[in-house]
């Protein structure tokens, strides 16, 4: 399919000229104009910096993705440009060119603008393309700093384009005109072939994904398949490098330290679950509601609210409401409003921490069915029941803790067939990772609700039909994976 670039930019006012070949509009258009979530063929260029957690610039590359558009930068992209750290690790590689390519300098510290990996400045074209094809992101600046006489990249941070000197804007627009029509670097990836599992857990979390006897089970069944197990926490971030593969088996979150192991383990090469990828899109109700909708997935009716369309929701829906914080997880984040004071209320919290909010028609069931989908194939059913009196599957605020409504495992074969092929649909639009799908089922209808990464698996819940074997599929889908990545490696050496 031909691709046609769009330059998004937050502001109309901050470039009042135009791009070479490629038109300009603003954030805002972007993400509400329909006429862009129907459009194909879209390389959208992401000029929104900087890009906040659930800020527009941020809302731009994430709703491009959810649109199979191609947005540079892309979300995951913009996680690892945030943190000095994972900045670090993933340009690690590059320190010995760098140390190269500023020798001559003696100053300390010294600041690269890159624009679209080049910079102005031909003799640091080779560094700025490395860069780039680490963090690839259209404007950036790197910053070095000299330590014991060896240059080390201390931080890369993206920029928009008011912040271009003008000086410099005739080279930006030139280099923007050749990577509109030339290709883009393809990204190299570190590959290892140890054989050894990491499973990431936190023993405080008072709301796991999986309880002790589940992880025991986990690590018998891995065992029983010829991986070694070793349980890592938080402090173990700096171990990931001596691991094949790690899986995650803690509430994941993208500003949290989950998604930077993630990320930190797929940039070496591990075999990941859940992959950094299947983070950032499962914890966005707006990327969910834009992908499922994109792929005429039946769901609640959903409107996409910001400060200034608030009125839309009364106008379009019935009371109540359910209003969603886009990273809501575990019935947190999430409120239902009986009425237009509940709803300015409940707004009032939910925009201040996100410019994007999802209001969703009130569905009231007893139960919700979860499809677990493992590798693109379906692992088990279960029903996730109400808690007695209320309108969640888990009740916060009771007592010093929380409680939970009933589990109920169901044999595949005795689950509705439309659940579990809406389910398989919706999980396959997020990747081949290990997802959670929550539908409820209105009489003869269905609706999805949210596609979750990170799915529960306790022992005595989700495995209630399948028992050990769950554990054992699971396992071997990391086996699998394990063994084809081993097989390509020995084809590359030939």
């Amino acid at each position: 399919m031909a691709t046609h670039p769009l330059v998004v930019i937050a502001h109309r006012a901050e470039w009042p000229g135009e791009f070479p070949g490629a038109p300009i509009v603003s954030a805002k258009d972007y993400l509400t104009d329909p006429a862009f979530g129907i459009e194909r063929g879209i390389r959208v260029f992401n000029l929104c910096a900087p890009f906040a957690y659930q800020r527009l610039g941020y809302y731009v590359s994430l709703l491009a993705e959810a649109r199979g558009h191609k947005p540079l930068p892309r979300v995951a992209t913009i996680e690892d440009l945030k943190s000095p750290n994972l900045v670090r690790a993933i340009t690690h590689d590059l320190e010995a060119l760098a140390d190269r390519a500023l020798a001559p300098i003696k100053t300390s510290p010294f600041e690269l603008s890159i624009y679209f990996g080049r910079n102005l400045a031909s003799r640091y074209d080779t560094l700025c393309k490395h860069i780039f094809e680490a963090l690839p992101a259209p404007l950036m600046r790197a910053q070095f700093e000299r330590r014991d006489n060896r240059w080390r990249i201390r931080a890369v941070t993206p920029i928009g384009p008011n912040e271009v000197p003008l000086a410099h804007r005739e080279f930006f627009l030139e280099a923007a005109r050749l990577f509109f029509t030339g290709r883009a670097p393809r990204i190299k990836k570190r590959e290892d072939a140890r054989f050894v599992l990491g499973i990431l857990h936190d023993e405080a979390n008072p709301e796991p994904p999986s309880n002790a006897r589940a992880l025991q089970k986990f690590s018998q069944a891995a065992d029983a398949l010829g991986l070694k197990v070793e349980f890592l926490n938080r402090n173990d971030y700096g171990r990931l490098a001596q691991f094949d593969a790690l899986f995650v088996r803690d509430t994941t979150e993208v500003n949290h330290y989950t998604y930077r192991f993630a990320r930190r383990a797929a940039s070496l090469g591990l075999v990941v679950i859940d992959d950094p990828d299947s983070i950032l899109k499962c914890n966005n109700k707006v990327y969910l509601a834009e992908v499922l909708s994109r792929h005429d997935i039946p769901t609640p009716k959903t409107l996409l609210i910001h400060r200034d369309n608030v009125p839309q929701i009364l106008r379009e829906l019935h009371l109540p409401v359910v209003l969603k914080q886009p990273d809501s997880a575990f019935s947190l984040g999430v409120a239902k409003a009986e009425n237009e004071r509940d709803i300015k209320q409940h707004l009032g919290r939910l925009l201040a921490k996100s410019d994007l909010v999802i209001a969703q028609e009130w569905l009231p069931t007893t139960f919700d069915w979860r499809v677990g989908v493992l590798d693109r194939r379906v692992l088990f059913v279960a029903r996730y029941y109400m808690v007695p009196g209320h309108w969640q599957i888990v009740r916060h605020g009771v007592g010093a803790g929380y409680q939970e409504g009933a589990t109920e495992a169901v044999a595949i074969s005795q689950a509705p067939e439309e659940v579990v092929s809406l389910a398989l649909k919706s999980a396959n639009l997020i990747g081949d990772g290990f997802y959670g799908v929550d539908i409820k089922q209105c009489g003869q209808r269905f609706y999805v609700i949210e596609v979750n990464d990170n799915p529960n698996v306790d022992a005595g819940n989700e495995d209630g039909v399948l028992r050990d074997a769950l554990y054992r599929e699971v396992m071997g889908t990391f086996l699998r994976r394990l063994e084809k990545r081993r097989a390509r490696l020995r084809l590359e050496m030939l």
